[in-house]
C-alpha cells in the first residue's frame, strides 16, 4: 500500500509534505474506516505532514478488477469520502446506512494529528472535475497536462465556485489547485531533454493507453514495447513541459504562478529515468530556481488566506454536519464470549479457554462486570 512507502519517507525526512496520488475511495476498493485509520496513522508518524489525495478511478483495468460499475464510481467516491472524514473527526462515529457503504456506530481510531483532518484533494483530469472539487471544498490535483493559458481558465472557475457555491464535504476547506508538469533540469538544454524527455513521454503514453485507447491482456501486454513502436510519432517535450535549463524552468513555473496555480507537481519518475539524474535535477532546482518562488510564497499565501477567509466561513456555515450521538444513544457492544456464554453454547474446550483468559486478566468468572464498575 502507498502508506508503507510514505511511512518510510516520514522517518527519513522532517519537513516535506507526504501526498497520496491517490487513495481510491469507492468502498469496492477500500473500506472507508480502513482508509481513515491508515491516513490518521500516517499523519501521526509523520508529525502532521499528510496531504490526503483521493479519487474515484477511471481505468477499466482497476474498475473491472474490483467489479465496480463505471456509472457508480463517482457517487461511491463521494459517499465514502464524506464518511471517512466524519470518522476522522467524530468520537464515536455515529454509523451510516448508505447506497455503497454501511457501518454501525464505532469509534474509529487513531485520530489524525492535523485537526480537523489532513487537507483533502481529489484527482482531476478535466475542467468539470475541477469544478466539483471547488463545490466540495477540496484541493484539485490535476492530472491533465494543460498550458498556462488554459490553466488560468481552470483556476478562475475553481476560485469563483469556492467563493459562491462551496459546500464542504469535509470539516475544513482546502482551497488549492495543483497542476502537473514534466521535470528535468540541466545547465545544457539538450542534456536535460536527453535525460528526461523519454520518461515524460512514456508516462503520458502509458496513461493514455490505460485510460483512453489501449487494449490490455493482464500478464501479457508489454506497454513499453507498444510505446517504443509509437515513440517516433509522439510530440516532443521540452521547455514548455518543464524540461530544460534552470532559466527555462523558471519561466515555465512563473507562467503557472501568474495563472494563479497554487502548486506544481513534477512528473520525473516515468519510464527509464535514472535516479541519479533525478536527484541532480532536484538539487539544481533547489539551488537555482526555487529561491525566487520561495521568497514570494509567504506573502502570496497570506494574501490568499485573507481574501478567502470570509468565503470559507460562509461555506462552512452551509455545511450540514452529521449529528453526534448523545451518550444514551451510543449502543453497548457485548463481547462475543459473553454472548456465547449467555446462550450456554460453549464447548468444554472453549469454556476452559475462557476460564484461562479470565484468570490471566484477574477477572472473576462470575459477574465480570463488577470489575468494570470498580475501575
Amino acid at each position: 500500500m502507498p502508506e508503507v512507502f510514505l511511512a518510510a519517507c516520514s522517518q527519513r525526512t522532517k519537513r516535506i509534505r507526504l501526498g497520496h496520488g491517490i487513495v481510491l475511495m469507492p468502498p469496492a476498493y477500500n473500506h472507508p474506516a480502513r482508509v481513515a485509520e491508515r491516513i490518521a496513522a500516517l499523519d501521526l508518524v509523520s508529525d502532521g505532514r499528510v496531504e490526503f489525495g483521493t479519487g474515484e478511478s477511471a481505468s477499466i483495468l482497476e474498475l473491472g478488477g474490483y467489479c465496480l460499475d463505471v456509472a457508480d464510481k463517482r457517487a461511491a467516491w463521494q459517499e465514502a469520502l464524506e464518511q471517512c472524514l466524519n470518522m476522522m473527526v467524530m468520537a464515536p462515529y455515529p454509523g451510516f446506512e448508505g447506497k455503497y457503504f454501511s457501518m454501525p456506530c464505532r469509534n474509529v481510531v487513531p485520530k489524525p494529528l492535523q485537526k480537523p483532518h489532513p487537507p483533502v484533494w481529489v484527482a482531476c483530469s478535466n475542467r468539470e472535475t475541477i469544478k466539483r472539487a471547488a463545490r466540495l471544498g477540496i484541493g484539485a490535483l490535476t492530472f491533465a497536462f494543460v498550458d498556462p493559458a488554459e490553466a488560468r481558465q481552470w483556476v478562475d472557475d475553481y476560485y469563483r465556485i469556492i467563493k459562491t457555491e462551496c459546500v464542504p464535504i469535509g470539516h475544513a476547506v482546502n482551497a488549492n489547485i495543483a497542476m502537473v508538469t514534466g521535470f528535468s533540469v540541466h545547465p545544457d538544454a539538450e542534456e536535460a531533454k536527453r535525460r528526461g524527455e523519454d520518461g515524460f513521454k512514456f508516462f503520458g503514453y502509458a496513461l493514455a493507453y490505460h485510460y483512453i485507447f489501449g487494449e490490455h491482456k493482464p500478464g501479457r501486454t508489454d506497454i513499453r514495447a507498444a510505446y517504443e513502436k509509437a515513440r517516433a510519432a509522439l510530440p516532443e517535450a521540452g521547455a514548455a513541459r518543464g524540461i530544460g535549463t534552470p532559466e527555462q524552468l523558471r519561466a515555465h513555473l512563473k507562467s503557472f504562478e501568474d495563472s494563479g496555480v497554487d502548486q506544481v507537481a513534477f512528473i520525473q519518475q516515468g519510464g527509464k529515468n535514472r535516479h541519479d539524474h533525478i536527484c541532480q535535477s532536484l538539487k539544481l532546482f533547489a539551488r537555482e530556481v526555487l529561491p525566487e518562488f520561495d521568497t514570494r510564497e509567504e506573502a502570496r499565501a497570506k494574501r490568499k488566506q485573507e481574501e478567502l477567509a470570509p468565503f470559507i466561513e460562509q461555506a462552512m456555515a452551509r455545511k450540514e454536519k452529521m449529528a453526534p450521538l448523545a451518550d444514551d444513544e451510543i449502543p453497548s457492544i457485548v463481547a462475543l464470549g459473553r454472548q456465547v456464554a449467555a446462550t450456554a453454547q460453549l464447548t468444554p474446550e472453549r469454556e476452559a479457554a475462557r476460564r484461562r483468559m479470565m484468570a490471566a486478566a484477574q477477572i472473576p468468572l462470575e459477574n465480570p462486570e463488577k470489575v468494570t464498575a470498580a475501575k
